[in-house]
């Protein structure tokens, strides 16, 4: 070993100087970033949440095998608001979020556990709302005096698909968290979403749609008279509907009501998910807010997405997606100014002194809850972790454009993360093996923030691309169209383009390229390694491997988007049948690693199960475990560690690197 600089075209990240680094070779460098590290002392954050001026979180726990509690900051006190064994959560549409609301000094959730719904009333201990076998609940809403709260619920207690309906609880009466299954005020719909009511108790918004259409394909805005009479149970009058209902496909989402009555909601019939101002009270045509070309919206896989926010004077604090990246803006009188806040995920939340609180979630630091105001150096609540690592081993993103084997497709475009460490360097005259990240959804999108998935590879002298294929968001609503009908195509190719790119530019070294995905990404990484000679290896992360049974078996939520990604079923099955990896195993020659939850309901383990057994039929070696009490993604401790650290000895095993002396090892067989 002997020091080196950094080699020419190989930016490390920071500011100190590389002349004291140590030469190895790329991929085997020692790093600080240890399993035990991500997968035990992380925190999970998420959900940021105001009442007045308090400011709520749920925070993951790896350490008590994943629990997400509630925890409340209030006049400089964090609390736990959620005991064991609550564990808050929701499965509806299996994806979850909007798993609790806070309003009023007090706080509606869902425990994961049995779909129960709870309510905390000030520092009272949870008191229990309602419940059943077979219900599940989420995105709650409390009403404007704090009486009652609706949700959607979706009810697995039927002979087919499980049903939707939007419903109330009386916040009021005690109640069995097995026998109640609150009041519907809404049903019918194949979805449902965003139930909301106005400020003035006046009325109801709500967002729904029908198969086979996703809820960034078409949806329709409705509302109705809310009528309550003492203290009776709220219902609604006839509803109307106030976008999406003219034959134009447009996706219309996150409705959200401005003090002086009037609703906004985010739709992308301009091709981006731009705000509208409607005046539900007279019915009037939906007035643009400030049209501009950047999706102020995102998929709605979650529920409690927060794009935007109304604030105390009238203006739009909103967070803006234009090539992938996050902007702050503030919207007023039709125009946009930049706000300079630190690095949110969602659009912050306004408090009642005043100031902000919001997820913060920056390129070169684990995420945190923060507190401030524009302009300002904000108050950190809480840290996922502080981080034992110096500037330079820290791999800052590079937004990358390459040009996709289609011409007329355009630009494609990335996220490139050169190897970064603050000890060592790599062998002069070497390049760096190469990562490459197909995102799940697909319809989902890559972005810059610090991420371990990242910061795992490129600490240890692997450069890492994270790729936003066609399909993505955040580049406008044709770009997530190109995947419509070829997903296993235009997903494939942008990715090997990336990599071409890459290669063209002596970036990293084309003999030693791999590919890793999750989920929709796993299917994207064995069709990747089936038509392309590019990657040495690959790791399916719980994916998709046979789109037939996958059409037959998936959960409500997504057992119609395979109509849009490659056509409706089974009219089309001989696309099918030519996209699944499952019919491309003889056409893959490289080593394969599969992991996978037995618990997934989205992508149950059997496709994993299935395409390991053609591969190793044909004599292509690959490697497969499964982890009990998992589902579609890894939340258990000991889970996230064996899976990194499995991972990182098959990549050394497949590229000829050195394997650590210790720890377990992959079989490939």
């Amino acid at each position: 070993m002997a020091p080196c600089i950094s080699n020419p075209g190989i930016s490390n990240s920071g500011t100190s100087s590389p002349v004291d680094r140590t030469s190895l070779p790329y991929g085997t460098w020692p790093s600080p970033i240890s399993a035990d590290l991500v997968a035990g002392a992380t925190l999970g954050l998420s959900d940021v949440r105001a009442d007045g001026a308090d400011i709520y979180w749920i925070e993951g726990r790896p350490a008590e095998a994943g629990r997400r509690v509630l925890v409340r900051w209030r006049a400089g006190v964090t609390r736990d608001m959620t005991p064991p064994p609550f564990d808050v959560g929701t499965r509806v549409h299996e994806y979850g979020g909007g798993a609790y609301t806070a309003a009023g000094g007090r706080v509606v959730f869902s425990n994961r556990a049995d779909g129960s719904v709870w309510l905390i009333d000030g520092d009272a201990a949870p008191r229990a709302l309602g419940g059943m076998d077979g219900l599940r609940f989420a995105d709650f809403a409390l009403s404007p005096d704090g009486c009652f709260v609706f949700c959607v619920r979706e009810d697995h207690n039927t002979n087919g698909e499980a049903a939707a309906a939007i419903v109330a609880f009386d916040c009021g009466a005690d109640a069995d968290p097995t026998d109640n299954g609150g009041t519907a005020l809404v049903m019918g719909p194949d979805f449902l979403a965003s139930p909301r009511p106005s400020p003035d108790g006046r009325f109801m918004a709500w967002v729904e749609w029908d198969h086979p259409n996703m809820p960034w394909d078409a949806t329709r805005l409705r509302a109705a008279s809310l009528l309550q009479e003492g203290t009776d149970m709220p219902r609604l009058a006839a509803p109307w509907t106030l976008a999406g209902d003219d034959g134009t496909a447009r996706s219309v989402i996150e409705p959200r009501w401005e003090a002086n009555g009037n609703l906004l909601a985010s739709s992308d019939i301009s091709g981006w998910w731009n705000l509208y101002r409607f005046d539900v009270a007279n019915a009037s045509p939906a007035v643009p807010v400030a049209p501009m070309q950047a999706e102020i919206g995102l998929p709605q896989w979650i529920f409690g997405l927060r794009s935007y926010c109304p604030l105390p004077d009238g203006s739009i604090l909103a967070l803006a997606i234009r090539d992938g990246e996050n902007r702050m803006l503030v919207l007023r009188d039709g125009a946009a100014t930049p706000v300079d806040l630190h690095f949110p995920t969602q659009c912050p939340v306004a408090l009642s002194d005043g100031m902000l609180a919001w997820l913060d979630t920056p390129p070169d630091d684990a995420a945190s809850v923060m507190r401030g105001a524009p302009g300002q150096a904000p108050t950190v609540l809480r840290r996922a972790i502080t981080l034992p690592m110096a500037a330079d081993d820290i791999a800052h993103a590079q937004a990358l454009h390459f040009p996709l084997s289609d011409a007329a497709a355009g630009t494609g475009h990335a996220f490139f993360y050169p190897p970064a460490n603050a000890r060592y360097c790599g062998v002069t005259g070497t390049l760096p093996p190469l990562v490459v990240m197909a995102h799940g959804g697909p319809t989902g999108r890559a972005n810059p923030a610090f991420s371990f998935k990242v910061q795992w590879w490129t600490s240890r002298g692997f450069a890492v691309v994270d790729v936003n294929y066609g399909g993505s968001t955040g580049f406008g609503r044709p770009y997530r169209e190109r995947l419509e009908r070829e997903w296993g195509i235009v997903d494939i190719d942008d990715c090997i383009a990336a990599c071409q790119h890459l290669m063209t530019q002596g970036l990293v070294d084309p003999k030693r390229i791999v590919i890793r995905g999750s989920s929709a990404g796993g299917l994207t990484v064995l069709g990747a390694l089936a038509r392309s000679d590019l990657f040495a290896a690959g790791t399916s992360l719980y994916g998709v491997t046979d789109l037939r049974a996958l059409a037959q078996e998936t959960h409500k939520f997504e057992s119609r988007y395979l109509d849009s990604l490659i056509g409706p079923y089974p009219q089309d099955e001989d696309t099918y049948i030519a996209r699944s990896p499952l019919t491309q195993a003889a056409d893959i020659h490289v080593p394969v690693l599969f992991l996978h939850g037995l618990d997934d309901k989205v992508v149950p383990p059997a496709q994993a199960d299935e395409m390991a057994r053609a591969l190793r039929q044909r004599g292509i070696t690959c490697a497969q475990y499964e982890f009990e009490g998992e589902g579609h993604g890894f939340r258990k401790e000991a889970t996230v560690r064996r899976a990194l650290e499995l991972e990182l000895d098959f990549y050394r095993q497949v590229l000829g690197l050195p394997t650590a002396q210790d720890g377990e090892h992959v079989v490939l067989r």
